[in-house]
């Protein structure tokens, strides 16, 4: 009786796939623990086929109590608590087909669900299935399941024909109905927040005891504000912003935004290295900053609160040049000074070594000079101000 509010508990943004001869699935159950961070009385699911380039149908799709704890180790059974399986209907149906760049809400299903519980989505595909609308995401909490044949009401995976992936297909969304206190903060970027940190935000507010503030990840590798790739050899970096903002920020109870991309920006390398990166993408520092600025009075639209996160240092990688650092920096400096955010979150100064600004400070550099380590993307979720969790 007191649920009255959807918020998004769950969430991803919807890239591209890399294109493999094998990119068809037939005859194929993917299954996904999800973590829910406040309780509510009903669930409702977006599949969403935006970067698919024909129809999707889902033959089956269920949602159960997982019998693991997201926050510990699920085996790769995935096992259910039974007698918790209910399917998941799309205008009475069990089964939807998502025609191209189509999405699709189910209907809503009356499901209790507790704060702290991990729930599975499983998705059933009979037919041979273009498996091209996805994302890969990273993190203690993000890790998902396939196996072969109809396992939509099956307690556990068969564990001689499953397999675990960080691939997320199809499933972009999962709404709960939830009391009027609870909201959802939105992670939009590139790789950076494609992989650890949101996770261990989620896991701050598990620790500090918030219980009605989800974390929604809209991030995909190698994304950037102003260009795309428009050929298969880089088809997964994905969509620019133009492309994505508007289809991924709209979200139930989310009120704020994090936004940290733009370093992939500042990486072309001519064509003589490579026909795809022609240093013509090399954008001005102002045409960066106007690219922020547009995501901000986008999100204004929404009356949602925007908080942009600094670029990180990166010194060693593979392209770096004094002229990108000094992009980098220019672009910094904006972040930490502009008016037309609600506040800079500065990541970079958190890296960073002390010695030299340019660099990750020890601990923080994954290895290969631009992404963080585990350390790093669990020190840029301590960064996040309190005041955004409450």
């Amino acid at each position: 009786m007191n649920d009255t509010k959807w918020v998004s508990m769950w969430g991803n943004a919807m890239s591209i796939a890399e294109h493999h001869p094998e990119g068809y699935a037939k005859d194929l159950t993917l299954r996904y623990p999800v973590y829910a961070p406040f309780s509510g009385s009903a669930l409702r699911f977006t599949l969403d086929n935006y970067c698919g380039k024909e129809p999707v149908t889902i033959h089956r799709a269920t949602v159960a109590v997982c019998d693991s704890d997201l926050t510990g180790k699920v085996p790769l059974s995935c096992p259910l608590t039974a007698g918790t399986i209910r399917d998941i209907t799309f205008d009475g149906s069990r089964s939807v087909t998502l025609a191209a760049g189509a999405s699709a809400a189910s209907d809503a299903l009356s499901f209790p669900v507790s704060a702290g519980q991990t729930l599975c989505v499983s998705l059933y595909f009979d037919g041979y299935t273009a498996m091209q609308s996805a994302v890969l995401i990273t993190g203690p909490l993000s890790r998902g399941y396939f196996s072969y044949g109809d396992q939509t009401h099956s307690e556990a995976l068969p564990l001689a024909t499953s397999k675990a992936t960080n691939w997320f297909y199809f499933l972009s969304n999962i709404d709960i109905l939830t009391k009027e206190d609870c909201h959802a903060i939105i992670c939009y970027g590139d790789s950076i927040t494609a992989q650890a940190w949101p996770d261990y935000l989620t896991l701050r507010l598990i620790e500090e005891g918030h219980n009605h503030t989800s974390v929604i990840r809209r991030a995909a590798s190698g994304t950037r504000i102003l260009r795309q790739y428009d050929c298969i050899t880089y088809d997964s970096y994905g969509l620019k912003g133009t492309n994505r903002f508007a289809h991924e920020i709209p979200t139930a109870g989310a009120d704020t935004v994090i936004i940290q991309q733009g370093i992939n920006d500042i990486h072309p390398v001519g064509t003589d290295v490579n026909p795809f990166r022609p240093m013509s993408d090399l954008p001005t520092a102002a045409e960066l900053i106007d690219g922020l600025k547009w995501y901000i009075e986008e999100a204004r639209k929404l009356h949602d609160s925007v908080y942009l996160g600094t670029l990180l240092p990166i010194y060693g990688w593979r392209t770096y040049a004094p002229f990108r650092e000094e992009l980098r920096g220019a672009v910094n400096d904006w972040i930490r000074s502009n008016h037309e955010s609600d506040g800079c979150i500065d990541f970079d100064q958190a890296l960073r070594a002390a010695d030299d600004p340019r660099s990750f400070a020890k601990g923080y550099d994954s290895g290969d000079h631009l992404h963080p380590s585990n350390p790093a993307y669990k020190k840029m979720a301590d960064t996040v101000p309190a005041t955004l969790l409450r």
